[in-house]
């Protein structure tokens, strides 16, 4: 009955689970057919489900010491547990269970943890241990007794000794490393023979159960005369270590023992304990002269890792004493034993587009050895579909761990490395195979998701434009491919009436001749289809593009060749932020993206002091002029077109900085204003002045536009100079305007001349430093090629030391782009924008720079109005 109790109070009690481990606690020594616990229950299975999905238990020892009730679910005792024999004197006894169930094929690991009772009473090897003790032997010496042995573990264990009362002898109990307790008897005084040649004593060892169990020893003490030397040691406790792959006959230590008696009696001879174990003295073997210790027998390390061994050294005297000590023996682990794979449960056949982290088949690793060398790494080769994944302690499921693909491989031959961590590791491989189910998941695939086409306008029509293609990775009719055009809209016009496709090879042919200008790039939706059931199908984007040829670099009209290498500019050190230096004209043959014109200022003595601007070519100051600034400053400043290849030239500005020039007009935005009374009328002087020069303008805008249309009816244009009517020739013949949206800037391009001429040039007759206006007419001419135009520009610019200042007004102006273009030698785009400049108030009292005999006399001279 009270081991029935007992058995109730572990089994459904002191039952958990642990990291998803089912654990029970049951004492030893149950009955057979006792329970365990339920464990359907525990897994949360049903009666019924025990059968359907063949739950089955297998025991990790080896031998089946439980099995399953499959009418009720509950885990029983196969046969009686003697934890004692079956873990020995090991803190826990926990015997692992594998749980394997089917239909999904799953596996749980469950522990059974056998608890020790207190079944076994201490016991000596011998029940009299007989010692000779000379009775010239010194109070304080240890004489080492048989120690107890206890099979219980824990509190059930061995716990103390004690001894019956003896005024010449005390017990002292000693500590090994390992734990273990040895009792010695201490001479606690003298012994005289001739009062007790013997004494009896009567050792006792207790253990720690409930209730108490003892053991006892008798020992028989016999006092010897004469010999009063004992043979010493060096050293009590001997430590030596071997390989536990070490040759019979290896040597392993040397003991050394003196007696300071003479004669036979300080000759020693050395000898195991009295008490040494069998398996001690197969093992070890000692040289009775030398003392040293060799190889005997073959160790394993598995077996037993260490040794303590119990060395007697006596003397030849009448009677014989003896020393002793312990050698502790440590045996070194050595990587000889290979890791084994364990196939849990067959690999099962998987469909190509199974889910990742599909199981395959259960597996597990051990190895015998301990330590780094019993330490088990499972491998598998790179670039697999498949992949271990960990459960518990050394198992793994494989699944996949990608998509599966049986066009690529219709089957594999897993190859699982196991490989312990010992030096060298010992490594074990096993070969899985598992089989692919084929399902048709390829579609057609293009070697591209989008092509990109560039055709060259006004190319022959029946031309091959480009040529796509897929592939499929199935066979017979998946992989049989037919192309074809989506249907879609090119300027609100089927795509079909542009192109056509031939459906076996998908080369793609024009329809007609293409225009750049009326069309500049589309697109075309293929589509390859798969013959098989259902088909599958994919989709390209072809991207074709007209191309216009860019073969023109820019050429620059201003500063020029004509005026020398370097264009030589001054200004005032008092200029202030956004003081306009200069400007750079260049022109482009080309048209469009190819004749669209940037400025960039590539070196600068002074890259903060100024900027140039990206389209009009300006040069001005980004900050004010300071005393530390250099005074002559050089700038590289780069004009590139926008085409393909991009093509540019370059142009050196000098500019010298003097301090006796001034600003010709006042920037008073940044001056404050001066508070005070005077500031009402400072204001109302401002709108009078504002009002007059609007008033003027306005009245010099009318003039003008009155003067050209009377100009216009005459001579066509309102820019030429009356010297040039002359050469004037119908200017308006075969004329066309053309406007352009292509990119981020709008052009217009102005097609004129005469189409039967074979070559036409173009005059500008607008300076390119024109402030005002950068609107350039163009004149024919059927005698100068565009190199002379060039040329006739630079000769008509003004002279380095001309100043350039701006008037700083708000206007819509027309410039060619970032500059003027020509394209073909026939037409020229021009770009309208609008430039918001500033416009400062008139000041009081001060002179017009540009109102002087000087500079009308070079305004004058210019050839252009």
């Amino acid at each position: 009955m009270k081991w029935l109790a007992l058995w109730w109070h572990h089994s459904f009690l002191l039952w958990s689970t642990i990291d998803g481990q089912t654990r029970y606690t049951i004492p030893e020594e149950l009955k057979q057919g006792s329970v365990v616990g339920n464990l359907a229950k525990d897994l949360g299975l049903g009666l019924s489900e025990i059968f359907d999905r063949k739950l089955r238990v297998a025991s990790e020892a080896g031998k089946q010491y439980f099995s399953v009730d499959a009418g009720k679910g509950e885990l029983i005792v196969n046969e009686r547990i003697d934890r004692d024999t079956l873990c020995g004197q090991s803190a826990s006894c926990i015997l692992p269970l594998k749980v394997v169930i089917e239909n999904p094929l799953q596996l749980h690991r469950i522990e059974v943890d056998i608890r020790d009772i207190n079944d076994n009473s201490p016991t000596f090897l011998t029940k009299e241990q007989a010692l000779k003790i000379a009775e010239s032997t010194v109070a304080g010496v240890h004489f080492p007794l048989e120690r107890a042995e206890d099979p219980d573990v824990g509190s059930n264990s061995f716990k103390s000794y004690t001894i019956s009362k003896d005024d010449c002898f005390s017990l002292k109990v000693k500590e090994l490393r390992n734990g273990r307790k040895v009792p010695e008897l201490v001479l606690e005084k003298p012994l005289d023979r001739e009062r007790k040649a013997v004494h009896q004593l009567l050792l006792t060892a207790l253990d720690g159960g409930s209730p108490v169990r003892s053991g006892t020893s008798q020992i028989t003490i016999t006092v010897l005369d004469v010999n009063d030397n004992i043979p010493v040691f060096e050293k009590s406790v001997y430590k030596a270590s071997i390989g536990e792959n070490s040759a019979k006959g290896a040597f392993m230590v040397k003991l050394k023992a003196t007696d300071k008696d003479d004669g036979q009696n300080g000759e020693v001879k050395y000898t195991f304990g009295e008490h040494t174990p069998e398996s001690v003295l197969s093992t070890f073997d000692i040289d009775t002269e030398t003392g040293e210790m060799f190889l005997k027998g073959k160790l394993d390390y598995e077996t037993a890792a260490n040794f303590e061994i119990d060395i007697t050294a006596k003397d030849k005297g009448i009677p014989e004493m003896e020393g002793h000590c312990s050698v502790q023996v440590e045996v070194v682990d050595l990587n000889d034993n290979a890791p084994e794979i364990v196939l849990t449960s067959q690999p099962s056949p998987v469909r190509e587009d199974a889910p990742s982290g599909t199981v395959v088949a259960l597996i597990s690793a051990r190895d015998l050895d301990s330590g780094n060398n019993g330490k088990v790494t499972l491998q598998l080769p790179r670039d697999y579909h498949f992949s271990l994944k960990p459960s518990f302690s050394n198992n793994y499921a494989l699944v996949t761990s990608g998509v599966l693909d049986r066009e690529s491989f219709s089957g594999y031959n897993i190859e699982i490395t196991a490989t312990d961590s010992g030096s060298p590791p010992l490594t074990t491989k096993k070969t899985i195979p598992v089989s692919i189910i084929d399902v048709n998941d390829n579609s057609p695939k293009f070697t591209q998701s989008s092509y990109d086409v560039y055709l060259k306008e006004n190319g022959l029509p029946g031309s091959m434009l480009s040529s796509v293609s897929a592939s499929d990775l199935d066979f017979g009719d998946n992989a049989k491919i037919s192309y074809c055009i989506l249907d879609s809209k090119v300027q609100g016009v089927s795509v079909s009436s542009y192109v056509y496709m031939n459906s076996d090879n998908g080369s793609i042919y024009s329809m007609h001749s293409f225009d750049y200008e009326t069309l500049k790039v589309f697109q075309i939706l293929v589509q390859a289809k798969d013959h098989g059931s259902p088909s599958l199908s994919s989709n390209a984007t072809v991207h074709v593009f007209i191309l216009d040829q860019n073969d023109n670099a820019p050429a620059v009209i201003y500063p020029s060749a004509a005026l020398g290498s370097l264009s030589h500019q001054k200004m005032p050190r008092s200029s202030k932020a956004g003081h306009l230096v200069t400007k750079v004209t260049a022109v482009d043959a080309d048209s469009g993206h190819n004749a669209w014109i940037s400025y960039k200022l590539a070196e600068a003595t002074d890259a903060s002091l100024f900027n140039v601007n990206l389209y009009t070519g300006e040069v001005r100051t980004k900050r004010a002029v300071s005393e530390q600034d250099d005074s002559s400053q050089r700038l590289l400043i780069e004009i590139k077109d926008d085409g393909e290849p991009v093509q540019s030239s370059t142009v050196t500005v000098a500019i010298l900085v003097e301090d006796g020039l001034q600003e010709p007009i006042l920037d008073l935005r940044q001056k404050a204003p001066e508070p005070g009374k005077k500031s009402g009328r400072i204001t109302l002087y401002l709108i009078l002045s504002l009002a007059s020069v609007s008033m003027l303008s306005l009245v010099t805008f009318v003039m003008l536009a009155v003067k050209c249309v009377r100009n216009s009816r005459s001579s066509g244009s309102c820019c030429m100079r009356l010297d040039d009517l002359d050469d004037y020739n119908n200017p308006n013949r075969n004329l066309q305007i053309q406007l352009n949206t292509d990119g981020p800037i709008k052009y217009v391009e102005v097609l004129g001349g005469d189409m039967l001429s074979q070559s036409q040039s173009f005059r500008s007759c607008l300076s390119p430093m024109s402030e005002f206006s950068d609107f350039t007419f163009v004149k024919p001419s059927s005698t100068t090629d565009f190199k002379e135009m060039i040329n006739v520009l630079d000769a008509s610019l003004p002279d380095s030391a001309w100043t350039f200042e701006s008037q700083q007004v708000s206007s819509e102006v027309c410039t060619g782009g970032p500059s003027l273009g020509v394209r073909d030698v026939r037409c020229a785009p021009i770009v309208c924008r609008t430039v918001q400049r500033d416009l400062p108030p008139p000041q009081p009292q001060q002179r017009n720079p540009y109102n002087t005999p000087s500079w009308r006399r070079e305004r004058d001279a210019l050839p252009y109005t």
